[in-house]
């Protein structure tokens, strides 16, 4: 009787997993995205430049800068947002919420708390999310590819969207409902990589670094652990991100992924699964750190108005 009270204590008073409001990821992404907005910019000029348009990060920056000024580094950027607010929205709170109902019911040892999920199952977890957040964002992802790409085009070729909603406005009516989900399968893999590969690696990434190298829960070990995740993201999505764009930014025709794959082999050999790997890093590094870094000020803000005691 006397174990079996103290194991009824012990599960009682076992610290339970903080429940973060659903919307912290979206949030804190759509402020990361005002951030990098330039650089995802640059990123898909380069997947679907064509001619005589540069060829390198730099020159197409400038190239930018010299025919849309500063403001043309920001086309888009309503779209963008509006992808964060559906997409990261959706499998930020996917993934956290599944964490919190699968966290181990294991105490760790060193530190009495419960025991983080492994890595397989975080991988599980981030996958599913990042899928179901490809499905809802969509739409806005296609917004964000044409408005990108749209000052790259001939004047006659360009769709000139006044802003995300006109944009939506304007695929339905001059596309059919199916405009909305061009590309979805090929996005929604890319969403469970990206996921899996960003938001599960983070979680391990800074789980060693507090536990093997001794850091403190704070702004070191999260920018550390955010920059690696980046470095894991841009190279597990780079050729679904080719694809996607190139996807996404056709207009008619026969534009499926196998068609696009075929395409794009016979032109670019097996070269073409990481072009653009550097500005898509240089962009899902900041992105990937602002984003984390946004979210661990979200929790503490959180967790302070709330007087929760912050994680050892």
């Amino acid at each position: 009787m006397k174990d079996d009270s103290r194991a009824t204590v012990s599960s009682l008073t076992r610290p339970r997993p903080i429940h973060y409001p659903f919307w912290f990821g979206g949030s804190a992404s759509s402020m990361a995205a005002c951030v990098t907005h330039p650089l995802d910019l640059v990123k898909v000029r380069l997947q679907t430049r064509t001619g005589a348009m540069p060829s390198t990060m730099s020159g197409t920056f400038m190239h930018i800068l010299k025919h849309a000024g500063p403001r043309g580094l920001y086309s888009g950027l309503s779209a963008s947002l509006l992808r964060q607010l559906t997409y990261s929205t959706t499998r930020f709170g996917i993934y956290e919420e599944l964490k919190t109902r699968f966290v181990s019911k294991k105490t760790d040892p060193l530190t009495g708390k419960p025991s983080p999920p492994s890595l397989p199952l975080l991988i599980a977890m981030a996958s599913t999310s990042g899928f179901v957040g490809g499905i809802a964002g969509n739409a806005a992802d296609v917004l964000n590819v044409r408005m990108q790409h749209d000052a790259a085009l001939p004047a006659s070729q360009r769709r000139n969207y006044a802003h995300a909603l006109d944009g939506l406005a304007r695929m339905v009516r001059e596309e059919g409902v199916g405009a909305l989900f061009r590309g979805v399968w090929p996005n929604s893999a890319r969403a469970a990589a990206m996921t899996a590969s960003q938001l599960a690696s983070y979680d391990v990434f800074k789980r060693t670094l507090l536990r093997v190298a001794g850091m403190q829960d704070g702004l070191a070990t999260h920018f550390t652990a955010s920059f690696l995740a980046g470095v894991v993201a841009a190279t597990v999505t780079s050729p679904i991100d080719v694809i996607k764009t190139r996807v996404m930014s056709a207009s008619g025709g026969n534009h499926g992924v196998v068609g696009v794959l075929r395409e794009v082999y016979a032109k670019e050999g097996m070269r073409w699964m990481f072009k653009g790997w550097v500005p898509s890093f240089l962009r899902l590094g900041p992105q990937t750190i602002c984003t984390f870094l946004f979210l661990e000020s979200h929790r503490k803000i959180y967790r302070k108005i709330n007087g929760i005691e912050d994680p050892a």
